[in-house]
Parts: C-alpha cells; structure tokens; sequence
C-alpha cells in the first residue's frame, strides 16, 4: 500500500504519534509536512526521514491555535509538494484534574487546540484533499467515546473531534474524500507530562501501546485509494478488565 508521489501533513509532528506517523508515512514513499511549534525539533526528525527513506520533507513550524498559521502551513505544503494528499489531525492538548479546579487557562487551551486547531487545519486541506481525492485522518482516543472522570475537559474535545470527522466524513465523501478517526487508549508518549507523569515514563514498554502501532494504523488509512477506512481503535488488550 504505497503512498510514492503523495504529499502528506503531520500536525504535532515533533514527537511521539506524530513523529512516528511522519516515518510511517515517510517509509511509504510520501513527502511529509512537519507541523509544530519546535523548530529545531522538526528539523532533526526531517533530517532522519531524508537520510532514512530519500523523502522530501518539509519543516513548518505552526502553532495550530493560530488560523492564519495553519492556513500558511497547508499553502507551503501545496506549493512545496504540488498538492496535497493526506491530512493527519493528531495535535493535541491534555490537562487532567477535578473540573471545579480547572483554570479558564487551562481549559482554553485544550478547546484551542483540541478543537480550533483541528478546524482550522480541516477546513483550509478540504479543497486540496478533494483536488486530489485524499484522505483526511484524526488521532481521537479512547476518551471520546468513554466517559472519562479523570480529565472531562480533554474527553469532551476528542468526543467533538469524533463528531466532526465523521460528519465531515458524510459531506465530503461523495467528493471523494477518505475521512478515518483512529482512536488509541494510553500510548508510551510525553502526553501528560504537564501533569507530571508521562505515559512514557508511567508505563513499561509493553504495558500499552506504542506510538508506532498508532502510526501503522494512521499509514493504513493513508493509503487507501477508494475506500475509506472509518474508524481503527487501537486498545491495550487489558483495557476492559474489570468493567
């Protein structure tokens, strides 16, 4: 399932889900965008894609709270590539905690990213994608089709992601478009280390998932040409026990 001459953009590419999606993407022939707000992050791991597979890449520093950056983001794609083919929304924000002792800040920042940053992102790759009858792929989670009392917030904003690509999904699949949400449990990334626990480091390799199973199902999706693959969750085999 080759993705050779297709142009691709990784939002939160400068670490964990990203960074392994941009080399499973990359590994499939395509030239891959790096989206966020690392530069020098970015850069390393263009360099490691470029040395690694021969792909062409493109570093774009974004922050995608910012419209206007995110609009610059998918132009400078088109223009570098010649197009745009894949689109994965996986920029994220998680803050845990007691609503009642949420900041305004806080919760801001999870609805602009969670939520802003994957419209925005949407909305200016949607013309592109259907030019070229692309696929448009969301990194959900578990969260948004669960309860989930440990951070209510953060659930929320991945329930409305889910809500919104599959709605986007209904508009724009007559068009051609692909539309996928792959929904992960707890991954071995730095996500939730502005709590001060990261998974990566809460979790021994093995105990969940790895970022590169998450990227292998996102390079599946990627690479479908007619279909559209829905929705993939991807669950550690004990997520159940005890329910």
């Amino acid at each position: 399932m080759s993705l050779d001459n297709s142009a691709a953009v990784v939002t939160g590419a400068s670490s964990g889900i990203g960074e392994a999606t941009a080399h499973e993407l990359a590994s499939r022939g395509a030239g891959v965008a790096l989206a966020a707000r690392s530069e020098e992050r970015l850069d390393a791991i263009a360099a490691d894609l470029e040395a690694e597979y021969g792909t062409e890449t493109l570093v774009v520093p974004t922050d995608v709270r910012d419209e206007a950056a995110v609009e610059g983001l998918i132009e400078s794609a088109v223009d570098a590539f010649g197009g745009l083919d894949v689109l994965v929304n996986n920029a994220g924000l998680g803050r845990g905690g007691e609503v009642a002792d949420l900041s305004t800040e806080e919760y801001r920042a999870m609805m602009d990213t969670n939520v802003d940053g994957v419209f925005f992102a949407t909305r200016a790759a949607l013309p592109h994608l259907t030019a070229s009858d692309g696929n448009l792929i969301f990194v959900g989670s578990f969260a948004g089709q669960y309860p989930r009392p440990g951070n209510p917030v953060y659930a929320a904003t991945k329930w409305w992601l889910r809500g919104f690509a599959h709605s986007v999904e209904g508009q724009v699949g007559p068009d051609g478009v692909g539309v996928t949400v792959v929904n992960p449990t707890e991954v071995r990334t730095e996500f939730g280390d502005e709590d001060g626990d990261a998974f990566a480091e809460r979790f021994d390799p093995g105990e969940v998932s790895e970022p590169e199973e998450i990227a292998d199902a996102v390079g599946f999706a990627a690479a479908q040409d007619h279909s559209t693959v829905h929705e993939i969750d991807v669950y550690r085999r004990d997520k159940f026990e005890g329910w």
